[in-house]
């Protein structure tokens, strides 16, 4: 199997995937669930049941906190945190169970100087491409430490409002190659339906990933990855040039109806 191309999943031999498969990841909004909402108690249950198959990773753009109450705060005591990697805005941090809570295996923060120009960046080129909205939905720039994110809408925007917001990427694309002009040691790229991110330049999701296979011990081959937003520009697109078997979904259907044919493929270890 080509580990770099791109797969729509009716497309896989999922029994070949599944047998050659050591770990899975995932993507979360657009993937296990809708922008900032709630996995659905059937994404927390397929979760669940692959907790106890493989090693789980969440590699997501957004902080902890969203992966808390986006995933977390979902499951139950069935889901096997000790199989769980969490690796939110972007991979620039790593966390595990330690058996009594999530503990920060690494973070990659900018500097005070580096959050600073990536902030004003973004809101001159926001404002000089007309892309600096007069209505938003809280905050429109958030620093993560670890990463900076542009959010043109606001971070609490109505999802139906983001998905139209920019549907063919061009306002969000033309943002960050503005802004890699003023900081060219940083990795700035297009982030979510309304997003921009900056982080460290090689921080990102091949970083996560090639991270998360060393870990494991394992190599990067042997791991699924789902995500939505697999186009060059997108920002799962790091994850599939890593090398990883790359499975494309269209949303958190999908998701499950792929995750169903795993779990049936797969067997319990955990």
């Amino acid at each position: 199997m080509n580990a770099t191309a791109i797969h729509a999943w009716q497309q896989l031999d999922l029994d070949a995937v599944a047998s050659e498969a050591k770990a899975i990841a995932f993507d979360l909004d657009g993937t296990l669930a809708r922008s900032k909402k709630p996995i659905s108690p059937q994404i927390a249950d397929c979760l669940t049941a692959l907790t106890h198959r493989l090693p789980v990773a969440i590699v997501t753009g957004g902080r902890f906190a969203l992966v808390r109450s986006q995933i977390l705060d979902m499951l139950d005591d069935r889901a096997c945190k000790a199989n769980m990697h969490l690796m939110p805005t972007s991979g620039t941090r790593y966390y595990r169970w330690d058996g009594t809570q999530w503990e920060c295996v690494y973070e990659h923060n900018l500097s005070v100087a580096e959050r600073q120009a990536a902030i004003s960046s973004l809101e001159r080129h926001a404002k000089e491409q007309g892309i600096w909205e007069d209505h938003v939905w809280g905050d429109r720039i958030e620093d993560r430490g670890s990463q900076i994110t542009f959010s043109a809408l606001g971070q609490l925007a109505p999802i139906a409002a983001k998905e139209s917001w920019d549907p063919t990427n061009e306002k969000k694309n033309r943002l960050a190659e503005a802004v890699s002009a003023d900081v060219p040691d940083l990795a700035v790229r297009s982030g979510g339906s309304t997003s921009v991110d900056i982080s460290l330049r090689g921080v990102d999701k091949a970083y996560a990933v090639r991270q998360l296979a060393t870990a494991l011990h394992i190599d990067v081959s042997q791991m699924i990855y789902l995500g939505d937003r697999m186009d060059p520009d997108g920002n799962d697109y790091p994850a599939v040039n890593a090398g990883t078997i790359a499975i494309r979904v269209t949303g958190p259907e999908e998701t499950l109806e792929v995750c169903g044919e795993l779990i049936r493929r797969l067997p319990v270890v955990a």
